[in-house]
């Protein structure tokens, strides 16, 4: 610094001095710009954001208002609608064995074979006869030859395809003795002709108006049992694993359980997607049977089935059960006390009017959970040949009393008739069923009035049909008797089914009457209804006058499903199994859809 002299030291402060306060200048101009641009606008922004977060508020408002209301307003224009899918899980009671419907018998062999099998007919929502693998048949004039022509185009379920062959195998298996097969006897002296793939005769020994309706069971495939000798076939394995050409065909069986009483079969099955009358709408159904009632209601209970088959009733712990829904199907079966007409004391006409007379059989139907329809003839309501005038008697006790005094039956002490020391008294037969129970017992407190004793004897199914009934072993009989749609009651009252030899030996009252074998045999080889209706009514006279047994009443068929099945409803039915006709439209699942005006 020594060599610096003042002036320049001078200018050199000066120059500091003007750069400094140019600084401040230059800071005072930033500060003065930042506060301009950034701060001011910075305050302006914050006003934009409450601004711009307000409308978000309220566009967020209104987004929420809207969808409430739509939800709300929902049920205005969209409800709850069925829709194809899902698998279905069905109880039932009884063992699968044999799904060939040649051979299958009993609740869970006859589920299967419905379902994994077709008919050439089958029966609609109405119980109307309406074509399944056939699309019509025709009749010519001399009424003994049925020409049933198939639909084109069907495939059996391993691809296949499904002709006439299939048509003839079956039914000529079915008339060969060694087969076994228990339809056996309604297809003697039947002859069958193929004219190509697709047409069939049926040539018949005598005119039959019902014979449309024996062609309801299921066709198997010739390619894959002709190879097979007829004795062979009960037991072969086709039968447990089955092709068929139904609206399900066959996926697996599962058993579980280590005890008789624990036993389930779980069978499985899928959808068909080429049946004939188009893909069924439910993805697949599981078929599980049961030993028991208990064990099949607890599943029920523990949600591990949709459904029960089999139930005479609506079990008590469900019936608080909102979700449950209980399908009641009047049956064509006629529950009847039979009078077997060849033993004593009810030989007699006039015990067994006075039996009918007692009874007092709309009280009956007080009796049962669901109602039921009362029977009144051979005939169900409503059939052709029915006729109101043309009934048993109603009850009239006095009228009762009256012709049992007359008959030289007298009352004891007790009150007991007898009649030359030898006292009214006879067995009751029946099935050992909570509902056949009532029912025996109310026909016990109906007689007792009269003086005349029942003693009943109460029997497991197999034991009733085995012996009872094949052997005509009872006095008298509570039993069912499928009548079906048409009215040809020939094998339940013609003189010749009476005998053990017969074919079926279900004439169960012994009945023998010629004008009565006359009539019934004329009504049912008449194609025309009003001939046929004529034929009946004759019938029906005879009939009235002798009253070899009392009709009682129509049975129903009971599906009990958690929540509903859609397109299930039945009008009647043959059979339990015929709730599965129209399966390929079943729906049990819902969604939320919008009603089309």
């Amino acid at each position: 610094m020594a060599g610096i002299d003042d002036e320049t030291k001078r200018r050199f402060k000066r120059r500091l001095r003007r750069r400094q306060k140019n600084a401040l200048v230059l800071g005072h101009q930033a500060d003065q710009k930042i506060e301009r641009l950034l701060i001011r606008r910075f305050d302006r922004l914050l006003s934009v954001r409450r601004f711009v977060m307000l409308w978000t508020s309220l566009l967020l408002i209104l987004v929420l208002t809207g969808i409430y209301q739509t939800r709300s307003l929902s049920t205005y224009y969209q409800t709850l609608q069925p829709v194809p899918g899902g698998l279905y899980t069905e109880g039932l009671i009884g063992n699968f064995t044999n799904a060939n419907p040649l051979y299958a018998s009993g609740a869970a062999n006859t589920a299967v074979s419905r379902l994994v099998f077709s008919g050439l007919f089958k029966y609609d929502n109405k119980n109307h006869l309406v074509g399944e693998l056939a699309h019509d048949y025709r009749l010519n004039e001399t009424q003994n030859r049925y020409t049933v022509h198939l639909r084109h185009n069907i495939n059996w379920q391993d691809g296949y395809p499904l002709t006439a062959t299939d048509i003839i195998f079956t039914y000529r298996t079915i008339q060969n003795i060694e087969a076994q097969s228990p339809l056996y006897s309604s297809w003697q002296g039947i002859t069958l002709s193929k004219l190509d793939d697709y047409t069939i005769n049926f040539d018949l020994p005598n005119a039959l108006s019902a014979f449309p309706y024996s062609l309801t069971n299921g066709i198997v495939p010739e390619h894959l049992l002709k190879n097979i000798p007829p004795e062979q076939l009960r037991s072969a394995p086709f039968n447990t694993t089955p092709v068929g050409s139904g609206s399900f065909e066959w996926k697996y069986i599962e058993v579980s359980g280590s005890t008789p009483e624990t036993r389930q079969q779980r069978i499985s099955l899928a959808a068909n997607k080429k049946y004939t009358h188009g893909r069924p709408k439910l993805d697949g159904i599981n078929l599980i049977t049961f030993s028991d009632d208990q064990h099949m209601v607890t599943a029920f209970q523990n949600k591990q089935i949709n459904a029960m088959s089999g139930l005479e009733n609506l079990p008590d712990q469900l019936a608080s059960d909102k979700s449950v829904q209980t399908y009641v199907t009047p049956l064509t079966t006629a529950v009847t006390t039979f009078f077997n007409t060849s033993r004593s004391p009810l030989d007699d006409a006039n015990v067994r009017r006075s039996l009918i007379l007692g009874t007092d059989r709309n009280k009956l139907a007080t009796i049962f959970k669901h109602s039921v329809q009362l029977v009144d003839s051979p005939l169900l309501k409503g059939q052709l040949g029915y006729d109101k005038t043309l009934v048993e008697p109603a009850y009239n006790l006095d009228a009762a009393n009256q012709l049992l005094d007359q008959d030289g039956y007298t009352r004891g002490s007790d009150g007991q008739r007898a009649k030359a020391g030898k006292p009214l008294v006879f067995d009751l037969s029946a099935q050992d069923t909570s509902n056949y129970a009532n029912v025996a017992q109310f026909l016990q407190r109906n007689w007792a009035k009269l003086g005349i004793k029942a003693n009943v004897s109460y029997f497991s199914r197999d034991e009733l049909q085995a012996s009872v009934i094949a052997n005509h072993d009872f006095d008298s009989l509570l039993y069912g008797v499928d009548i079906g749609v048409d009215p040809d009651v020939y094998a339940y009252w013609d003189s010749s089914q009476a005998a053990i030899t017969s074919q079926g030996h279900l004439n169960l009252s012994e009945y023998k009457s010629g004008p009565a074998d006359q009539a019934v045999e004329a009504g049912r080889t008449r194609s025309d209804p009003a001939v046929r209706a004529v034929k009946y009514k004759a019938f029906l006279a005879q009939w009235t006058k002798d009253l070899p047994a009392m009709p009682l009443y129509q049975p129903n068929y009971l599906y009990i499903t958690r929540g509903p099945v859609f397109n299930y409803e039945r009008k009647s039915a043959n059979s339990g199994a015929d709730r599965f006709y129209n399966i390929q439209n079943w729906m049990v699942r819902q969604k939320r859809q919008t009603v089309n005006n």
